[in-house]
């Protein structure tokens, strides 16, 4: 039997020089496993101004994990989920339990030569279709906006997303809500032939959200994100209540039971778990295989690292609900485009796999030493870290 022998936990970023418009993902901790015969496997755990809480939980983790058999993705989850008393509300668990589940498939498709989608029941489509994050620093008016949405279509993009919101939090002026609409207006003329999704970092009470989606439903958005605060169920029934708009959400939900209430209250239209986030792969299956019996389509959320997308990429080829795939690829600094040499593409909006054994992946050594950092993400008092870079600002 195949054993976990050795656990290095890493942190990796550029936290002198952090991200051009991701602060949150400034520090990404990558997990390196290897077998007692020598296979390894890379999980990725996501930061968010918790990196060293996951750091320490994964030492934990290790602790439970040291020494069991990787191929047991079920028993090694519940040992873990028995032993971790908070697991189960914790983001700090579940996400450092996400870098080793995904790390385990890395080994169990070395081991069997096969892919992980392979293991998953195979390819359901040949190319993922991507949309555009992080693309908006520093963009304020609605001419910047639309001048940087100009160079996403460009690049090949038929989809973005975006905050309008500036500096709104929980209230929202008369103000900010025209703005919102000049930007969003902006855009949409600019790229008329893009999906726009806008996003709203789960930023509003329930009579903001209501007043937002009520000024911006003529323009169509494909669908609107976190438009209440995560925690606030019942105002999201009342703004369901009043809007056609698609809504997503579900970065924040950390397994299949808490998502199962927002389907059986159809309260969402697309669904978007986080591999790194929500107990890994093989939990971000079973979520979408829920999500599917209720009509709901999956947008995997994907804002962090490149370990994190070849995991996510291999579970968006196998669902046949699959709406649209986030990503920050092509706004990345660039330690972050050399960490992965190979496993994945993307050209023209979209995505291919390499069907390669495991992830698909080839670590970079180089870039996991060259980048070794400790210590937690940066911290601006100006401005959350959820939001872009450089556009917490009014528009006054």
């Amino acid at each position: 039997m195949s054993e976990i022998k050795d656990i290095d936990i890493m942190e990796v970023g550029d936290i002198e020089n952090g991200e051009r418009s991701s602060p949150w993902s400034s520090t990404i901790v990558v997990l390196r496993m290897t077998t007692s015969d020598g296979i390894v496997g890379y999980g990725e755990a996501p930061t968010t101004l918790m990196t060293k809480p996951v750091i320490d939980e994964a030492k934990e983790i290790a602790r439970i994990l040291k020494g069991k058999d990787p191929t047991e993705i079920e028993r090694n989850s519940f040992e873990v989920y028995k032993h971790s008393f908070y697991m189960p509300e914790s983001m700090e668990t579940t996400s450092a339990f996400s870098a080793f589940e995904i790390a385990s498939w890395d080994i169990i498709g070395k081991i069997y030569g096969m892919p992980v989608y392979k293991m998953l029941g195979g390819k359901f489509r040949d190319e993922i279709k991507a949309y555009a994050n992080g693309w908006y620093s520093d963009c304020v008016s609605a001419d910047s906006f639309a001048k940087k949405a100009k160079e996403v279509s460009k690049a090949g993009f038929k989809a973005m997303k975006f905050d309008p919101f500036g500096d709104a939090y929980d209230e929202i002026s008369k103000e900010q809500i025209e703005h919102a609409v000049e930007v969003i207006t902006a855009v949409k003329d600019t790229v008329k032939d893009s999906d726009i999704l806008i996003e709203c970092h789960g930023r509003f009470n329930a009579n903001s959200a209501i007043r937002v989606a009520k000024a911006i439903r003529d323009l169509e958005p494909s669908f609107i994100e976190e438009p209440v605060h995560s925690d606030n169920i019942v105002g999201l029934k009342r703004l369901r209540a009043t809007t056609d708009i698609p809504i997503a959400l579900g970065e924040r939900v950390m397994n299949k039971n808490l998502f199962l209430p927002y389907f059986i209250d159809d309260l969402v239209d697309i669904v978007q778990p986080d591999i790194t986030n929500s107990r890994g792969i093989f939990e971000g299956k079973k979520i979408a295989s829920m999500a599917e019996s209720f009509g709901i389509e999956v947008a995997f959320h994907n804002a962090f690292g490149p370990i994190q997308t070849a995991a996510t990429l291999n579970v968006d080829t196998t669902i046949p609900n699959f709406f649209l795939q986030e990503s920050f690829e092509h706004f990345w600094p660039e330690w972050k485009k050399k960490l992965v040499k190979s496993g994945y593409n993307l050209e023209d909006g979209k995505y291919r796999i390499s069907g390669k054994p495991g992830l698909g992946i080839e670590v970079n050594e180089r870039i996991l030493e060259e980048y070794k950092v400790d210590g937690m993400e940066p911290f601006n008092p100006d401005e959350p870290s959820w939001a872009v870079k450089g556009t917490w600002k009014s528009s006054k």
